[in-house]
């Protein structure tokens, strides 16, 4: 188990002596922190450990699974077996942001629908199911039952659930992880045991029961489940625990999304350089999904990509950590802000050590947004665009505007001048969405409907 400080009164009032942004973040409003040790990919990039190479061994491993997935889901068919989402212009939304916040947005605005990926509908499909792809691929080719050049359609048999059942999986959640573990790994034949912090959304719990997993509930937040879950696997020798906060098999898979990215770039004719610059918003729970799809955009565009990540106002962990340098080792429960927010996949208080400290030369800024803010566009994107996302899917769509509008010189001493400005491409990554039942869309909608309008 891990063991963090505790913090007295009176270092917290040191540490604010010296961190003038935790006045801000302790009073739960929103704002932007834009990182002033933001460096060079040549030198950032060294530091995380892993390469391009490790990249593309992952993505050779979704190729070879493209055929169970064809067998298994059939719904991936269309897309020969590959979990990709689509990428899309939002000109709508974009004049509607520009009214709703009283600012013209310059540049051309963009949505990443990981919200619609195939099998579990959020970001999560690219790092959770890659994950429990890489684990069932050692066993079986351990075991001899799969070599590397096998149709891996073979794997979608009884013969192999039945070995797959010896073993089993687990995982604490806020949800969204725990549905792309859970019915990948239910699919396979592993036991899977998925441990929910109290803001899991209940349909996510009973999606998850309906596949045949064990769901753990907790009254406390993500951090016991984690706990709970990593206490289960070491209990049991056969049992591989899912490492939210620390994996590198999450993180590869989420990485696995730069080059898939590029592509559909590419064949949209979308150019990206310096004076092209694109910037990427993504949210930020405890950090492993932004983090490596971070991870994988620096490796496909170098320093023409600004990847920064927005958090709700009331759980701005992985800012708290980078800003102050202590990374995992303070949560914002250390700080009094309650973690409670309407973006059950954000509701996240201690960061990832392993993303913070390897990626935060990479990442250009941070910022926070209120619930409410969420919810309001949300509503917006629904009736601009059609599309309907859960309110954390949403955390990144302020982020043009934080760009275009912040006062701390990042824009001078990145060299992003209004007319590479007027040329940039901001995309908003939506993180989950298109699984949620009908009858909780309604709900957010209604919640959108009465949701006050956000200043910048």
């Amino acid at each position: 188990m891990h063991s963090y400080p505790s913090y007295s009164a009176h270092a917290i009032a040191e540490l604010r002596k010296h961190h003038p942004l935790l006045g801000p973040l302790m009073a739960m409003q929103p704002f932007s922190w834009f990182n002033p040790e933001r460096a060079p990919v040549e030198l950032a990039l060294p530091a995380v450990g892993l390469t391009a190479g490790d990249v593309a061994d992952a993505s050779r491993r979704l190729a070879r699974f493209s055929r169970y997935f064809c067998a298994a889901f059939p719904a991936t068919r269309e897309q020969q077996g590959i979990i990709e989402s689509p990428l899309r212009p939002i000109p709508s939304m974009q004049r509607a942001l520009g009214e709703h916040y009283g600012q013209p947005l310059t540049g051309s605005l963009w949505l990443k629908m990981d919200s619609h990926l195939p099998i579990s509908g959020s970001i999560k499909a690219r790092g959770g199911i890659y994950e429990v792809l890489q684990h069932a691929e050692k066993l079986a080719l351990k075991a001899g039952l799969l070599h590397l050049d096998d149709d891996y359609a073979k794997l979608h048999s009884e013969a192999f659930r039945q070995f797959f059942g010896r073993h089993s999986i687990a995982v604490g959640s806020t949800g969204n992880l725990g549905l792309s573990i859970g019915i990948i790994g239910a699919r396979l034949g592993f036991r899977v045991s998925v441990h929910m912090s109290a803001d899991a959304r209940q349909w996510k719990k009973d999606l998850l029961r309906s596949q045949g997993v064990t769901v753990v509930e907790y009254d406390s937040d993500y951090s016991v489940a984690v706990a709970q879950g990593r206490l289960e696997a070491e209990k049991d020798p056969l049992c591989h625990f899912v490492d939210d906060e620390n994996s590198v098999q999450l993180f590869l898979g989420y990485a696995v999304a730069g080059e898939r990215l590029k592509a559909q770039l590419e064949q949209q004719q979308i150019k990206v350089d310096k004076e092209h610059p694109l910037f990427v918003y993504l949210p930020c729970g405890v950090g492993g999904g932004p983090g490596g799809v971070a991870f994988g955009l620096k490796l496909a565009f170098g320093d023409a990509v600004h990847c920064i990540f927005a958090e709700p106002t009331h759980s701005p962990c992985m800012l708290l950590g980078v800003y102050t340098g202590l990374h995992d080792h303070i949560s914002v429960q250390d700080l009094g802000i309650d973690n409670l927010t309407a973006a059950d996949g954000l509701a996240v208080g201690r960061p990832s050590g392993f993303v913070g400290r390897t990626m935060a030369p990479m990442l250009d800024g941070f910022y926070t947004l209120s619930d409410q803010e969420m919810l309001c566009l949300l509503g917006l994107l629904a009736g601009t665009e059609g599309i309907r996302l859960e309110p954390s899917a949403l955390a990144g769509m302020p982020g043009p505007l934080r760009v275009q509008t912040e006062t701390e010189g990042y824009r001078q001493r990145l060299g992003l001048t209004p007319a590479r400005l007027a040329r940039a491409h901001h995309l908003v990554w939506a993180t989950g969405g298109g699984m949620v039942p009908e009858q909780e869309m309604e709900q957010y909608l209604a919640l959108a409907a009465s949701a006050k309008p956000a200043t910048v």
